[in-house]
Order: C-alpha cells, then structure tokens, then sequence
C-alpha cells in the first residue's frame, strides 16, 4: 500500500517530481523511489507490508528494464499467480506481490487484471514501445487521478494534491461542486473539485500514446454473475466457504495486522472470522499476528457501541484498544486533515482518522475491515423497502416490515401490535403510490447506468437497488473516505466483503436471503454464527459510525466556528452558497433550535470553507 506519482511528456527537474511525490509522504512513510528518463518520471512513496527488505523498493523494473512499475494496492492471490508464473519459466527476485504484477503483465497484457484478486491503481511503462499502460481494480478500493496538461504532457498520482505542483493553476470546479453539493454519482464520475483533474473510473484500464488516454472497462460485475444454489442452506454454506477464504488470503502480511472493530455485524464478522482461521492453523505468508482490535468511543452518545465491541473481544478472548474520540482537535489540526483529505464528505472524518492514527500508535499496519457488506446485502433500512415490490403474500411482506422496524429500534416488534400495522399499511402505500406514478410516467423503479445491460433486467428490485448503492452511489464514496482517513495515518485497510467473488454471489443471489426471519442482511448472520457470539449475530439495531455533530458543535468547536464565520474570509467567500445562511444555522444549532440534521448541514457549509481556505488561499499547505 502507497502513493504513486507519475508524468509523461513531461520535463520535471528533479527537485520538482521530488515536490510532487512529497505530498503523499503520509501514503508511504516507509521510504521512497524516483524514476526519471526520457520525459518520463514514476514516482512511488512505500508502505512495506511485503517483503520488507529493498527488494520490494519501487518504481521496479523487470525484464531487463523494459517494464517500470508504480502500483498502490495488494493483489491477496499473489503467492497462486507467482506459482502460476514460475511454472512458466518466470523469475522473481523479491517476494512482492509488486513484481508479480510485473510478471503477469508481460505474461497475459491486460488480460492480467483478470487474474488479480485485489485492490489496486499501477502504471506500467513499457521503455520499448514508449506506452503507459494504467489500471484500477474492480470496485475502486484505490484511487488514482490524472490530468492532461496544456502543453499535451499527461500525470497521474493517488491523490489530487500530488497533481497540483504541475497544473497552471488551481480553481474549484463548480460543476462538480453541484454534483457534490446533491449528494449523488459525485465520486461515480471523472470530475473532481479542482478544476482540470480528473478521477480514473473504477474497473477501468488504459493506454497512453500520443498524448491521449484511451480508458476501456475491464470489469463489469453484470457480466460476471454466477449460479448459485437455490437452496438457502446451500448458499450459506457457498457464502461462509467464500468469506473465510477471503479473510484467509487478506491476513497475508509481513506486519502486524488488526481491526477497526465497531460491534456492529460487518466488523465483529471480520475478527472473528480471522479468530477462526488462525486457530485451524491458516497457512501461506499468513500473518500470525493479528489479534488487535481498536474500537472508536463516544461516552455519553447515542454513537458509543463499546459495549458490543467487548462483547466481542472477550468472547474471542483478545485484547482490545478502547479510545474515547470525545474530544476536540486544534484549528491548525483541523485545517491539516482537511488539506490531506482533500475532498468532502458530509460527516466530520476525524472519529476515523483517530482509530486509525490510534492503530499506527500501537504497530498495526494492515486493518482489516466490515467496510462494504451493507451496500451488497442489505444494510441499510431505506433499501431494504425495496424488496416490497417484489414480496408476495402477507408473510414476505411482514418481514420486510418487521425488518424495517426492527432496524431503526433495536428491539423486536411483534407484528400483531396496532403499530406495526399502521406501519405495514402506510409502507405498501407510499410504495405502491411510487411504483405506480414511475409507471405512469415511463421510468424504471431503480434508475442505473447499467439499465441496459441484459443482466440488469434479471435482478430483483432490492438487488438493483442495492447494484446501484455498491457501483455508483453510496460505496464509492465510502471506499474513498476510507482509504484516506486510513492513508493519512498510513495504515492499510483491507476489506474481505469487497472480494469479487463474494460480489459475484451477492448479486446472484435472491433478495429474500439478504432479508429473512425478520432480519437483514441474513445470509451474513447464519453464516457466521458458529464463530461469533450470538447476541452480536443477531442484534438487530444499527449505529451508523458517524461523528456526534451536533455535541461537538455545541460544545468544544463552538467558539472555533463562532470566529471562523465571523471572519472577512467567511463572508466574501466564493464557494459558500450563503455565508450569511450558514452563520444563521450555526447560531440556531447553538441556540438547541435544531437537530442532528441541521448540524451536518452547518458541518456540510464549514468544510467547504475550510477547503477553500486549504487549497485556494493557502491557508495551510
């Protein structure tokens, strides 16, 4: 796991690339490479995670220099490859997953991505023919930007800000700034906030000659949907085999591995599916050194879940890191993680930029993660409602119901209360009304990218909702929040519900094994059952991990954001929609006239600031 830099047609001095690729120190801190010839120069910033000797040292070369890599990611299958590779005559001088890549690449071209199960963003340049080839893995777990520059030169880098030495200049772009401000498809398009860079798509591969990129889709998940068994019994067992796999093959570290551990399904599934493997003695460069959770504290909030989180640790009888994130950082602090973060997000990042910094505190280099099972099997409430226009009968449609009341109470409702019933009737409605006026006027119930793809049509509505939460709206932003609140304390995260081939099952199969028995996300529960503590499998509430806003405003930022809005800068600022709005909403969030809602909003306006003050002003750099 990295930061890469690189230019082509290009003439960086040295002292110039060295400035581009410094902005990604955090991304590496393990040391660094600079390649540079011919108007070309790869840059790579490292986080030794395998094979920590030089050998892993990049940008790398192979072939007798033909081929130079900079790549950011893990490929988890790398040691099955390599095997591959050898048998066919390869040679490797290292143990990296890096020359692997390397390897495959002048093996199979662009059919090596195929291979690769990961995540990753690499360039290729290939001395020979004069071309670069780029690549991002399937979902984009890993980013990576370029920009074309006015004279006709191309660079690329794992984040904007490693760009921005080399454009003309730097302004906001307002269309993307709209897309932002609607909170919808920002992250799933190639504009990005700074103006003239641009975001590589995820699943996506190119080729550069002649000044131009020409970026083609290599994944499709559509295209790759498989059979599964039509018993539901039979699929917790094909998604149980598939899971612990991909935990097994994402404990393979040189470092100390561990988990942000929340006590939620997702993350506890995660531990102690890594538990169960290393204690029936998992094998191949496994680490042996993972039993480390951090949990992330809120005391006195609705947002504190530590109490599941030991639950959890003390059923697996492994010590836990509790930090209470209750507390408030400087304004200097503050302006630095927004600088490193760099794009927005309507919740304050700083509850996981702290487990993070907390895991790097304590020497865990690679987290292993929940991150992405809610958006491929049901997690959230105003999916699952969904699956009502394709439920039949008076006990499918209870459960739905009972799952969506359940979720947002954490309790057990009974479906015969008068309650429930008021709901159930209110739910059909609202949702037979919308289905209906969709009808009437010509639109699909779930709109996508992917409409017309001929699989599209086989997914059930929950599914296709969900199809869309995963690809283009709600996970990409995630992924991208995730890997630079983990990035900026360079600590790895890797996500076993983001293996392509539990995204395969997952959109294969039927929405009534993801919302079951009152429950969502069902398949993950029965499955996971033996190897977690059941109070867990099945608790039933969900506790988003957010930040507890609106306290923090009216308690320890208060007077940080009372002078920031009184302040010249705040009102003649260009970005803000109304300053003197947000100055009225932060009052009234002070006063208590508002909710937890209203104190995002004011969040929503100050980051924006904040970001302008960063990156156009240069406040901070």
């Amino acid at each position: 796991m990295c930061g890469i830099f690189g230019a082509v047609h290009v003439r960086l001095s040295e002292h110039k690339a060295m400035q581009c690729l410094n902005q990604l120190e955090h991304r590496g801190p393990d040391g660094f490479g600079l390649w540079q010839k011919d108007g070309v120069t790869l840059g790579h910033r490292r986080l030794a995670i395998l094979d920590l000797s030089d050998n892993g040292t990049q940008p790398m070369s192979y072939a007798e220099g033909r081929y130079q890599l900079v790549y950011n990611g893990e490929i988890y299958n790398f040691l099955e490859i390599r095997r591959e590779l050898l048998q066919k005559g390869y040679v490797f001088k290292s143990e990296t997953d890096s020359e692997v890549i390397l390897a495959a690449f002048m093996e199979w071209k662009e059919d090596c991505q195929n291979h690769f199960n990961g995540m990753w963003a690499f360039a290729i340049w290939d001395c020979q023919t004069k071309r670069l080839f780029l690549s991002r893995d399937r979902f984009g777990v890993k980013p990576l930007y370029y920009a074309i520059l006015p004279d006709g030169g191309f660079t690329f880098a794992s984040e904007m800000k490693s760009i921005i030495p080399v454009l003309p200049s730097v302004e906001a772009d307002g269309q993307a700034f709209a897309l932002y401000r609607e909170k919808v498809h920002y992250e799933n398009q190639d504009k990005c906030i700074i103006k003239d860079i641009k975001r590589f798509p995820a699943g996506c591969c190119g080729w550069l000659s002649e000044g131009n990129v020409r970026i083609k889709r290599w994944w499709n998940t559509l295209d790759h949907l498989i059979e599964v068994p039509s018993d539901y019994n039979e699929q917790v067992e094909m998604f149980r085999e598939l899971f612990l796999d991909s935990c097994r093959i994402r404990m393979r570290s040189d470092v100390r591995i561990g988990t942000a551990l929340s006590g939620g399904l997702d993350s506890s599934a995660s531990i102690c599916a890594m538990a169960h493997i290393a204690k029936n003695g998992g094998t191949g460069r496994m680490s042996k050194d993972w039993q480390h959770a951090y949990v992330a504290c809120f005391p006195g909030t609705f947002l504190d879940e530590s109490e599941y989180a030991k639950k959890v640790t003390d059923f697996l009888g492994i010590e836990s890191t509790f930090l209470d994130v209750d507390n408030t950082v400087s304004q200097a602090e503050l302006y630095r993680y927004i600088y490193q973060f760099e794009e927005l997000y309507t919740n304050m990042q700083i509850p996981m930029i702290k487990i993070y910094e907390q895991e790097r505190k304590y020497g865990t280099l690679v987290s292993i993660d929940g991150h992405g099972a809610d958006e491929l099997f049901g997690g959230y409430s105003f999916d699952i409602v969904k699956a009502l226009y394709d439920a039949k009968g008076a006990e499918e449609i209870n459960s739905i119901v009972k799952t969506y009341i359940d979720m947002n109470s954490d309790s057990d409702v009974s479906c015969d209360t008068p309650e429930f019933k008021e709901l159930r009737k209110k739910m059909l409605f609202d949702n037979v009304t919308k289905q209906k006026m969709k009808r009437l006027l010509g639109k699909q119930l779930v709109s996508s990218a992917y409409a017309d793809h001929p699989a599209w049509k086989e997914l059930d509505n929950l599914n296709k909702t969900l199809f869309v939460s995963f690809h283009e709206t709600i996970l990409p932003t995630l992924l991208r929040n995730y890997d630079r609140t983990s990035m900026i304390n360079g600590i790895e995260i890797r996500m076993p519900f983001m293996d392509y081939r539990l995204v395969q099952f997952a959109f294969s199969t039927g929405w009534r094994s993801k919302v079951r028995n009152g429950f969502s996300k069902n398949i993950i529960r029965d499955a996971m059952a033996p190897f977690m503590p059941e109070e867990i499998t099945y608790r039933r509430g969900k506790i988003g991990f957010n930040a507890p806003i609106l306290d923090w405003i009216k308690g320890p930022y208060r007077e940080m954001f009372l002078d920031m809005t009184a302040s010249v800068e705040f009102t003649n600022s260009k970005l803000l929609a109304s300053p003197a709005r947000t100055k009225g909403l932060l009052e009234n969030v002070l006063s208590g006239k508002t909710s937890f809602h209203e104190a995002a909003m004011v969040w929503d306006e100050l980051q924006i600031f904040m970001w302008e003050q960063v990156f156009l002003k240069n406040k901070t750099a």
